[in-house]
């Protein structure tokens, strides 16, 4: 119990720490939807995507780009921010502080966890208001998809926390965490079918993007958000969710194997 209720302080500790950085807030958590407004408004005058040839029907771009900014986000939080952030704890010694305290390694990742997933959730709503409301895109109103939604989004998140805790060990120090973590996320949302049509990807490239989970993250949040006859346009022809899932959870497991494997409160070489 003891454990769990550090694990929980530790929950409101991380939120507040979080959301006085403020780059942490743009580049993480205010980054897609800002990224959805540009694209919304960039491409205003430039007809709906699956339009018929005299222009009716199709969605906007906002709603093209939705599943793909979501998908972003849950990337963002758990990768990019975990992966950056203990990285600088282990630079600047808050780990090693850390690690001669009674705090359980359980209760710290409980914290993380927790922050990631409480930012996660305020972030997803946020960006769903969005694009409701300033660009007009209609959300779904069967409940199946919210269901898929909300597992996707919870194995995704949970996925993305996992792997960004295993690459906090890959920089050498709390300074180049952000030369080495941003490029991986940002590649990585350039070849999953977040910026661009996935399918217009070269056929080895989309092979590769398909290794990693973002690619099958956005997959699925594809499933929820577009009409059912953009499912033609996915490689196959169809949603696959039993395949995102399955992905996602090998990913997860792997994760909390790298997880065990590298995690210390101290560098091996400090």
């Amino acid at each position: 119990m003891s454990t769990l209720k550090l694990g929980l302080s530790r929950i409101g500790y991380e939120l507040r720490l979080y959301f006085r950085q403020g780059d942490s807030v743009f580049f993480t958590f205010l980054f897609p939807i800002v990224m959805l407004s540009i694209f919304a408004v960039a491409f205003s005058t430039s007809g709906n995507i699956g339009a018929a040839p005299d222009g009716s029907g199709g969605i906007s771009f906002a709603a093209y780009y939705l599943p793909g900014m979501v998908a972003a986000g849950m990337l963002l939080s758990g990768v990019q921010n975990l992966g950056v952030d203990i990285a600088g704890e282990k630079g600047d010694g808050t780990l090693k502080r850390l690690g001669g305290t009674p705090l359980p390694v359980f209760s710290y990742f409980m914290g993380k966890i927790g922050m990631v997933m409480s930012s996660s959730i305020l972030q997803v709503i946020l960006l769903l208001l969005v694009a409701r409301f300033a660009f007009g895109v209609e959300l779904p109103h069967d409940a199946g998809k919210w269901l898929t939604f909300a597992w996707v989004f919870l194995l995704g998140v949970m996925t993305s926390c996992v792997l960004g805790i295993a690459l906090s060990a890959l920089p050498r120090t709390g300074k180049s965490a952000t030369a080495v973590v941003i490029p991986i996320v940002l590649l990585l949302q350039f070849i999953s079918g977040v910026y661009l049509s996935f399918t217009q990807l070269p056929g080895w490239l989309q092979n590769v993007a398909s290794i990693f989970p973002l690619k099958w993250m956005a997959q699925g949040m594809r499933s929820v958000f577009l009409p059912a006859d953009f499912e033609l346009a996915e490689p196959g022809g169809a949603w696959n969710l039993g395949l995102v899932a399955v992905v996602m959870v090998v990913w997860l497991v792997a994760g909390l194997v790298l997880c065990k494997w590298t995690f210390r409160w101290i560098r091996k070489d400090s």
